[in-house]
Order: structure tokens, then C-alpha cells, then sequence
């Protein structure tokens, strides 16, 4: 298969394996990932999806492959091996950003590079690459120890109370809690029942690195499920997949939380035509193409989706030219917009094998529109509209404008689409809605995100105008997160938010068939989501 977008320098994102070990990957291209070729003769003959089976989250990959930047030796694995003379002033390093983190965005060019040296991560290009490189260690190592420190007081139940990411404190009772939680996966994991990753036999003419091609794609029937008796099972789940653990601070008792391996319906028979859409903040899409870890490529073969669609992609005109020069047959059709009010910030874009009907940019309104926040495509059956909402900022200088300027005009635009055909929107819609879908509610009612002003205008604005929140609808009572802040190691003990959404109009609210969210796929402070929805 051939990539459908082919990148220069090295793209990769982090995925957290939902196998019991945390594995790695790496890859040549960033949106070689997020927009791969169309895989097979079937899938170009039809430009819907013809399999919605939740593809296993278990990754097979070599157990060598090593974090770049995060080790100083070959020979180490999981660990940064530090010399012994050089113990003291790593040490100190690290304390120092662990007690600010928000020094680091204050750094200057000079700074940013010796602190990366001194932490023994390369210390190359840009600024912006700079920083990200920095905080990406500061995500992936700091929560680390983050969680040595909390799993010490679980054990403990001592009476000391750690950091929280937003009210700074943890109550004694959590610790209880999480201690009761261990010992009870720990007896009931002896024997657990796994499915291993099926695995694929490719059978192709052309020499490739890493092109399987969907028609030539052979599953093996040695692999379907495995009994796997363990003592530590239950201790890996709890690193690798957190969300798997109830966290909120007011949890109801009907409340469970969201487990995407177990909770995903059945796929569609292959003769039902329906579409798949995936969604995803980035977060800045050249710091994503930075990361090393996860192949992004892997993961649009292992969702493979027909349409993704980006927010926050933080690019300028001049990038998404060359982005688009180099895509190929499969995905060729890519819309973006950029902010030009602020260079460097916002942007949506979307990335389809279908080819729509028409595109649209914004809503229509020059006070709205000069900072890339909407995509809209219209498909035989429905539009699409990809949208990033202003966040409400800082001191919530911007809620005003949100509340009674940016979400009125969204919905009258949205209503206007719904009067020609059903409207699906999707992205950051910046706003936790209800209690459940945030992890520290009371701790955050003047937090931009979710103050009552703005879980108000998201009622009146859109579901009470008649959309669909088909997470919410198909999971009712289910805590699943779709934001993390990267301090106080927010995904680390899964302390998120649901910021992101598929909304889809009332009149085909029953053909969706799965909304879905991808929590174990990392690069960006948000995690993709999913909707498969029948045509």
C-alpha cells in the first residue's frame, strides 16, 4: 500500500498499546499517518467504508525500539541512564521543572537548549520544536515519577496529600479507594482472558517499509483469544490503560468508566454501506510530526477511516501547500483554513477518501472567520462540519464573545445547513457539559470549559436545537475523557475532560451505529474520537 502522504522528516505519535506492556513505534511520515492511501480495489470502488469492526488495540511491534531522546545509552530500555557524576545536576534539573512547569514556556532559545542537554534529550531546530520536545519529556517522564509517588501513598494510605491537577488536593478517601481497586484487579486478574492482535500476512510484488495492501491482507486464524494466567496483569492495566479506572471526584454509583475494548458494538455485516469518521485534536500538527513513538501511519491502517478531520492544527497557508502537493491517490481529497488574524494558531482542516459535493470555510461572517476554526463538506446524505470553539481563555476574557456572539452564530449556521440535509459537527467543541464529563467539577466552575455560562449556551445552542450527543446517548452513565492537561500528570491518573463531540442532527441520530473514543492514542493533550455511522 502506498503512503498517501509521504513527509521529509521523520513523523511519529506516542500510542499507549493496550496490551499489558507499553510498546513503541516509529514511522517516516506525520500525516502519512492521518492520511494514508485507500487499502485495496474495494474500498476504491466504493468510497464508504465496508468494515466497521473496532480494530484490536493490541500492537504487535519490536520490544527493541527505543524512545529517541529519552535514553543516553543503546542498551537501555525503559529507563534515561544517567552517569553517576552527572546525578546531582540531572536531579536538580528535573526538580526545577517539576516545581514550575510553566517556566518552560518563558525559556529562551539558549535556555531551551541547555536545559534539553542537561536532561540528555537532543536539543535540535526551532523554537517551537524546542519546547515541544521539552514538554513531551516532561509528559512522558514526570508523570512517571508522578505515579511512583502516588502508587507509594496508595500502598501507604498515608496521610499526606499530593497535588491535584486543578484543586491541589486528594482526599484521604481516594487513597483508600485506589488501594481497595488494586488489591481487587490483582485476585480477579489470575486469570484473565486477552485478545492477541491478529496477525497479518501480506502477500505484495512491490518491496515497501510498512505498506500491507487491504485486498492482499490475509488474517491468521492462529491468533483469535487467549487464557493468559498472570500475577502482574492487573498492575500493567493500571499503567497502561488508566481509563479503564473510574476517576472523578464525585462519582454516582451507576457510573462506570469508559473501556473502548469492551465497549464498542459488534461491526456492520459487510453488505451495510455506512461511513467512518474520525476525529482529533492535534494540538499543533508540526509538533505532532516531531514525536517519536506510535507510526501514525499505524494508526490510520488500524482505524482506518474515511474521513479525519483536525483542529488546532496550528498551521500557516504556506504549510498546508506542500501538505497537499503530496498527497495521494486514496485521500487526495484535504481542505484546511488557517487563522490569518493570528499566524500560528487555530486551524481546522479535512481529509477525506470521498469526494464531497461542495466545501465551505467558516460561517460566513468576517468577525468570526479570520481564525481557521470551520470546515464544512457536503456529502450525498449529510454535511460534515469540523469546528474549533474559542476557548474562553484566561481570566475567561473571551466568554462573552463565545456565549453570545461565536455559539449563536454557530447555530443558526448549522440549522440553515439542516435545512437541506442532516448536519453532522464534530471537533473540540470546548465544553465539558455535564458533571460527568469532567473529573473535578467542583473544582472547576469558573474554569474556562465549563463555567455555567457555557454549559448553558451548549444546551440552548445546540442540543436543545435539536442535536444528537451520540457519546453521551449510546453511553449513558460512562466516564470517558477525551482531554488531559499535560501538568500534574492529568492522563497519567486519567484526570480529563470531554471536550470533543459528534453531534448529529435528531433525523439520523438512530443510524449511528458506534461513537466511540480512542484514549490510548497520545501526541496531543486530546485523543481522537470516532463515529461510524449507516447510510
Amino acid at each position: 500500500m502506498k503512503q498517501l502522504l509521504h513527509f521529509v522528516s521523520s513523523t511519529s505519535i506516542n500510542l499507549t498499546s493496550l496490551c499489558s506492556v507499553q510498546k513503541h513505534f516509529s514511522t517516516k511520515s506525520l500525516v502519512c499517518c492521518l492520511c494514508v492511501k485507500a487499502m485495496g480495489s474495494k474500498r476504491l470502488k466504493r468510497p464508504f467504508s465496508n468494515s466497521s469492526e473496532p480494530i484490536s488495540l493490541f500492537v504487535e511491534v519490536n520490544k527493541d525500539i527505543k524512545l529517541k531522546g529519552l535514553e543516553a545509552t543503546p542498551s537501555s530500555k525503559n529507563h534515561i541512564i544517567v552517569k553517576e557524576n552527572d546525578v546531582d545536576s540531572y536531579s536538580i534539573e528535573i526538580e526545577r521543572l517539576r516545581n514550575d512547569p510553566a517556566i518552560v514556556d518563558t525559556m529562551t532559545v539558549s535556555e531551551l537548549r541547555k536545559t534539553l542537554k542537561s536532561i540528555r534529550v537532543p536539543a535540535k531546530g526551532r523554537k517551537e520544536d524546542l519546547l515541544s520536545a521539552l514538554k513531551s519529556f516532561m509528559d512522558n517522564n514526570m508523570c512517571e515519577q508522578d505515579s511512583q509517588i502516588r502508587e507509594e501513598q496508595v500502598l501507604s494510605i498515608s496521610s499526606e496529600k499530593p497535588v491535584d491537577d486543578v484543586s491541589d488536593t486528594l482526599e484521604t478517601d481516594e487513597l483508600n479507594k485506589d488501594k481497595t481497586r488494586l488489591k481487587q484487579l490483582e485476585s480477579e486478574s489470575k486469570i484473565v482472558k486477552a485478545t492477541t492482535k491478529k496477525k497479518l500476512v501480506v502477500k505484495s510484488d512491490e518491496v515497501s517499509d510498512f505498506k500491507p495492501s487491504r485486498a492482499k491482507r490475509k488474517v491468521s486464524t492462529d491468533d483469535v483469544s487467549t487464557v493468559v494466567q498472570s500475577d502482574e496483569i492487573s498492575t500493567s492495566t493500571i499503567q497502561t490503560e488508566t481509563w479503564t479506572v473510574l476517576a472523578h471526584k464525585k462519582p454516582q454509583k451507576h457510573w462506570i468508566a469508559y473501556n473502548p475494548r469492551t465497549m464498542r458494538p459488534p461491526p456492520l455485516s459487510r453488505d451495510t454501506k455506512f461511513v467512518k469518521l474520525l476525529s482529533w485534536n492535534v494540538n499543533g500538527l508540526r509538533a505532532l510530526l516531531k514525536l517519536e513513538g506510535f507510526s501514525a501511519l499505524q494508526l490510520a491502517q488500524r482505524e482506518d477511516f474515511d474521513v479525519l478531520c483536525l483542529q488546532e492544527t496550528k498551521l500557516q497557508e504556506k504549510d498546508t501547500e506542500e501538505i497537499k502537493q503530496r498527497l495521494l491517490d486514496g485521500y487526495e481529497n484535504s481542505f484546511w483554513t488557517c487563522s490569518v488574524s493570528k499566524l500560528g494558531y487555530s486551524g481546522t482542516a479535512i481529509i477525506s477518501r470521498i469526494k464531497p459535493l461542495s466545501v465551505r470555510y467558516g460561517l460566513g461572517i468576517s468577525d468570526h472567520d479570520s481564525e481557521g476554526r470551520l470546515v464544512t463538506v457536503e456529502f450525498d446524505t449529510f454535511y460534515l462540519v469540523t469546528g474549533y470553539v474559542p476557548n474562553s481563555g484566561d481570566g475567561l476574557k473571551r466568554l462573552s464573545y463565545r456565549v453570545t456572539e461565536w455559539d449563536p452564530a454557530l447555530s443558526n449556521y448549522l440549522k440553515e445547513l439542516e435545512k437541506s440535509k442532516p448536519v453532522v459537527l464534530t471537533g473540540d467543541l470546548n465544553c465539558a457539559h455535564e458533571e460527568i464529563d469532567i473529573y473535578n467539577p467542583a473544582g472547576n466552575k469558573r474554569s474556562a470549559g465549563f463555567t455555567d455560562e457555557e454549559r448553558k449556551s451548549f444546551e440552548t445552542n445546540l442540543l436543545s436545537k435539536g442535536f444528537v450527543d451520540t457519546f453521551r446517548r449510546q453511553h449513558p452513565g460512562v466516564v470517558g475523557y477525551t482531554y488531559w492537561g499535560y501538568r500534574h500528570g492529568g492522563r497519567k491518573f486519567n484526570r480529563g475532560w470531554r471536550l470533543d463531540y459528534f453531534l448529529v442532527s435528531e433525523s439520523i441520530a438512530d443510524k449511528v451505529h458506534d461513537s466511540y473514543i480512542l484514549p490510548d492514542v497520545v501526541g496531543s493533550d486530546h485523543c481522537p474520537i470516532g463515529l461510524v455511522m449507516k447510510l
